[in-house]
C-alpha cells in the first residue's frame, strides 16, 4: 500500500515543554513533548462512574471526562507507569482509591491530529479516601453519576455549556448502539 507522505522526513515547526507541532510532507500535527503518555481510568462500580469536569483553556469552558494523567511528568517520573500514574490520578482528582486495576488497552486520542496516546484502565472496588479535586492550581469537580439514563446526564452537562470529552463515548456506546449490539 503506497501512502503519501509517509516516508517523508519529519520536520519540527516548534516545541515548547509539553507540545511539539511537526509537519511529515503535506500533514501538520502535534506530539506530547517527551513522549509523554496518559493514564485514563474508567471507574465504576455498582452501576455508577466516576466523572471528573474541569476548566480546559483550549476549549474555554468547563469539560466533563474520566478522570486522567500524564505517565512520568513529574522530575524523578521516569519510572512513572501507566498503572501508578493512574492510581496517583484517581486519588488526586476524585479522592478515591481502587482495589481492582484491569489495563484495558492502548488507545488514541485524534490520530488525523495527534499521536497522543493514552492506557485506558478500569477501576473498581472503590473507596472514599480524601477529598479529591486535583493537586494546586487545578479545579476539579467529582461527579458520581449513574450509568442508568447515562446519555440524559450527558445531555444535561452539554445543555449547562460543558465539554463533553470523547472518551465519554465509553458510557454512551450501549445507548447509542441500542439494537445495532446485538
Amino acid at each position: 500500500m503506497n501512502t503519501p507522505d509517509a516516508d517523508l522526513p519529519e520536520e519540527v515547526t516548534w516545541q515548547g515543554q509539553w507540545i511539539t507541532a511537526k509537519k511529515r510532507g503535506r500533514w501538520e500535527y502535534v506530539s506530547r513533548a517527551r513522549d509523554i503518555r496518559a493514564a485514563v481510568i474508567l471507574a465504576v462500580e455498582d452501576g455508577e462512574i466516576l466523572l471528573v469536569e474541569q476548566y480546559r483553556v483550549p476549549l474555554g469552558c468547563r469539560s466533563l471526562e474520566l478522570p486522567a494523567g500524564l505517565i512520568g511528568d513529574d522530575d524523578g517520573g521516569e519510572d512513572d507507569d501507566p498503572l501508578s500514574a493512574a492510581k496517583r490520578e484517581l486519588e488526586e482528582e476524585t479522592g478515591y482509591a481502587a482495589a481492582n486495576w484491569e489495563v484495558v488497552g492502548e488507545f488514541f486520542s485524534s490520530p488525523g491530529m495527534t499521536n497522543e496516546g493514552f492506557t485506558l484502565l478500569k477501576a473498581t472496588g472503590l473507596t472514599k479516601v480524601g477529598p479529591g479535586g486535583g493537586v494546586e492550581g487545578e479545579d476539579i469537580t467529582v461527579h458520581r453519576v449513574k450509568l442508568a439514563g447515562f446519555d440524559k446526564t450527558i445531555a444535561d452537562f452539554r445543555n449547562g455549556d460543558i465539554a463533553i470529552d470523547t472518551r465519554m463515548l465509553l458510557a454512551l456506546g450501549p445507548a447509542l448502539l441500542g439494537d445495532a449490539a446485538d
